[in-house]
């Protein structure tokens, strides 16, 4: 894994997140993926909405797990083939409350997914975020009704420690760059650091 250098402290488990490209065919225990979902169900969310749902595909079901694989973009299916999970979520677009427009629905999947890449993290596997999906293709697949949006997919296993000198491989190795805190932090007007 690339190494991180943050610049300030934070919890010990941030850095060691990360998103592999090359990963082991190896299965995920089922435990250890149920922590992941656990993680990603105790996520802030506007009125507690919890606007989030997860399609979920082992390896080890073959015919799901290519079925899942095909609602990917090219590019991302010629990496992910070899994870222990895939993973793809959906957004209810309005409150369960009111019916009014969830606009936040997006963030508070974002909030549980970050809460599903860091336990994974914490229990040795990596989770990589894409936003490569066919959306139409997901929503006839699996019958996604109306009131809910497909939007992103989740590759959950092993990172391979011999990944060689693939390209997926020649990617991990690749420095992890981040904006400063300074770049992104602002008081009293646009881009004026508030640091």
């Amino acid at each position: 894994m690339p190494a991180a250098t943050p610049d300030h402290p934070i919890l010990d488990v941030i850095p060691r997140r990360w998103s592999p490209y090359a990963f082991t065919p190896r299965t995920v225990e089922r435990e250890k993926l149920l922590s992941c979902f656990e993680a990603a169900r105790w996520a802030a969310s506007s009125f507690n909405e919890q606007p989030w749902s997860f399609l979920v595909a082992f390896r080890e079901q073959e015919a799901e797990f290519a079925k899942m694989l095909d609602c990917l973009v090219e590019a991302n299916q010629a990496w992910a083939k070899n994870v222990g999970v895939l993973i793809l979520t959906v957004t209810r677009s309005r409150f369960q409350k009111n019916e009014k427009p969830n606009r936040v629905a997006l963030h508070d999947l974002g909030a549980a997914a970050a809460h599903f890449a860091l336990q994974a993290a914490e229990l040795g596997l990596q989770a990589h975020q894409m936003a490569g999906v066919e959306l139409e293709k997901v929503r006839t697949t699996y019958s996604i009704p109306e009131g809910y949006q497909p939007q992103t997919a989740i590759a959950l296993g092993y990172p391979d420690p011999k990944p060689g000198d693939s390209e997926f491989a020649q990617r991990d190795a690749g420095p992890r760059k981040r904006k400063t805190v300074q770049q992104q932090v602002f008081s009293g007007t646009w881009e004026q650091p508030a640091f």
